[in-house]
């Protein structure tokens, strides 16, 4: 399984920025696809943007141009980083945001595919 940690979130007014980050590790595993979700309350869980392992992004029409996705492969080592820079937050920006992350393991002969998701963390955007 993957193991994801994370971080960021907050209460900003309309206007400002935050960050969030989401750290993902698996032994053995090769991360693909990462990404973030959202869902506020009395909605279904939405894409806001995502990004595979050679970096192509796709976003949710209603952030592009405000949020940039990013990710960190690190080196020499199972873990890699998703980042959301959220900039220019608006109220309706208002939601739980989810990290998902898909894996793949392959033991040579059977190629294993994993969905995980983060725990979620509050993004609040007064006005």
């Amino acid at each position: 399984q993957v193991q994801l940690v994370e971080s960021g979130g907050g209460l900003v007014q309309a206007g400002g920025s935050l960050r969030l980050s989401c750290a993902a590790s698996g032994s053995g595993l090769s991360i693909t696809d990462m990404g973030w979700f959202r869902q506020a309350p009395g909605n279904e869980r939405d894409l806001v943007a995502s990004i595979t392992a050679d970096s192509t992004t796709t976003y949710a029409d209603s952030v592009r141009g405000r949020f940039t996705i990013s990710r960190d492969n690190a080196k020499n080592t199972n873990k890699n980083t998703v980042y959301l820079q959220m900039d220019n937050l608006k109220p309706e920006d208002t939601a739980v945001y989810y990290c998902n992350v898909d894996a793949v393991r392959f033991d040579g002969l059977v190629t294993t595919t994993y969905s995980s998701w983060g725990q979620g963390t509050q993004v609040t955007v007064s006005s």
